[in-house]
């Protein structure tokens, strides 16, 4: 369950085990700062939308930036899982292609808005945020580079430059499809970069075998 799920508005007073209240917590937090941004955001606010007094928000997190801190945490790693489970999915490389782009328009899609914490964050200049964001997309990358340094004759640098290529073609394209009003379906939406990607990579050869159309 995500910390977006927690998130009934509940009556100052009621107890809860310490880690529901954390996903309580989290889940207040996710949306006010979706909605407001970092800056604009109040723990006034975050203590309100979760029905909590500030002294109980500050037993579980100390300051703000802590509290957007273990938000970050929990949907790169989320990303970054679900860029793993696609790679996992199957051994047919375009189906994999497929699903790592449908993997990104996902994450994007889902209604909590979680994404705009990882790629559209306005608190990139703080050291602990940017290490968090590069770190999961060289991460992804990195999954993707190991199934295509493992299926071709391509060298690791050239795997991994690909890989950052493919990457960063989904999250950018799941982006603006997002931000354009998704006048696709994203099942179509997903499938067509997909489609341009398939295109690119399945041009390099595997490993003692033929290419797969």
């Amino acid at each position: 369950m995500t910390a977006i799920e927690q998130t009934e508005a509940r009556p100052r007073g009621t107890r809860l085990p310490r880690r529901a209240r954390r996903n309580q917590l989290l889940g207040a937090a996710q949306e006010v700062f979706v909605a407001q941004g970092y800056h604009a955001a109040a723990m006034d606010d975050i203590a309100e939308r979760a029905g909590v007094s500030k002294p109980v928000l500050y037993q579980h997190f100390p300051g703000k930036l802590d509290l957007y801190l273990a938000l970050l945490d929990q949907h790169c790693e989320a990303l970054l899982q679900s860029v793993r489970n696609a790679l996992a999915s199957t051994t047919d490389n375009k189906l994999r292609v497929a699903a790592t782009m449908d993997a990104y328009f996902a994450y994007v899609e889902d209604e909590g808005g979680a994404f705009r914490l990882v790629f559209e964050s306005d608190l990139t200049n703080e050291p602990a945020v940017r290490e968090r964001v590069d770190k999961v997309s060289l991460d992804c990358a990195k999954a993707v580079s190991a199934v295509i340094s493992e299926d071709t004759d391509l060298p690791a640098d050239q795997s991994m430059l690909l890989a950052v290529g493919l990457c960063g073609m989904a999250q950018i394209t799941a982006r603006y499809w997002l931000g354009s009003g998704q006048k696709l379906p994203r099942d179509a939406a997903a499938k067509l970069v997909s489609s341009l990607s398939w295109r690119g990579i399945a041009g390099f050869p595997l490993h003692g075998a033929q290419q797969q159309g």
